[in-house]
């Protein structure tokens, strides 16, 4: 039986299992034909800095994270030969599109799960996920959040899926991990005795791998399955 909730955020609460390298594609593709293997190693660059170095701030915005995110994109694919100038689009694109997302889609489905079951953020973030749930008025439905900058541990390790069934003082079967990544989400949970639901947009979730997972294709059909 289930009694609570751990939930990521990128990727599952912004974005809907939309990977993040393909919502900047999309973006960027509205102002510049970018070579698409110069953009991927722009976003796995920037992540990889953002992941080891104190760059975001802990009162960064979604919105100032997502600026800083494309000026380091930008900066590595300029170092590399190519001058983009739109940042200003790119940014406006992405921050509008999730804004929209959570406020039609995200929080009237955590709303209605926090009536039902405790919940707990667990994501790899950079130390401002208070911030960002502030911008978008959601910290007040999470009984705590476990953000990897902040514990020291990250996804996949399966420690930090330990920490967010601790906090929500349950045993592993009696919660689910609701998430978009097979390898960051799913199966680390599943490691430790978690239950698990996916977002069917997932690379993993198209190949059949899932196969002992329960999934829907957007987390508005949450609400009416859990």
């Amino acid at each position: 039986m289930i009694k609570g909730i751990l939930i990521d955020f990128g990727g599952t609460i912004d974005s809907d299992g939309v990977h993040w390298f393909d919502a900047f594609s999309e973006a960027y593709a509205l102002v510049a034909d970018i070579p698409e293997p110069l953009l991927r190693e722009a976003y796995v660059h920037t992540e990889r800095t953002l992941g080891t170095n104190p760059i975001i701030a802990p009162d960064y915005s979604f919105c100032k994270t997502l600026q800083t995110k494309i000026a380091l994109q930008t900066e590595y694919m300029q170092s590399k030969g190519l001058v983009f100038t739109k940042q200003d689009t790119v940014l406006d694109y992405c921050y509008n599109k999730v804004v929209k997302h959570i406020s039609t889609v995200s929080k009237p489905v955590l709303e209605k799960l926090s009536r039902k079951y405790p919940m707990v953020l667990v994501t790899n973030f950079y130390g401002n996920m208070h911030t960002v749930l502030d911008e978008f008025g959601l910290n007040h439905l999470f009984k705590d959040v476990i953000e990897s900058a902040v514990v020291g541990i990250r996804k996949p390790d399966p420690e930090i899926f330990r920490l967010g069934v601790r906090a929500l003082g349950l045993e592993p079967q009696e919660t689910i991990m609701i998430g978009d990544s097979l390898e960051k989400d799913i199966l680390p949970a599943q490691s430790i005795g978690c239950q698990t639901f996916c977002l069917r947009r997932t690379p993993g979730a198209q190949k059949g791998r899932f196969f002992l997972c329960p999934y829907c294709e957007t987390l508005r059909e949450l609400s009416s399955l859990l």
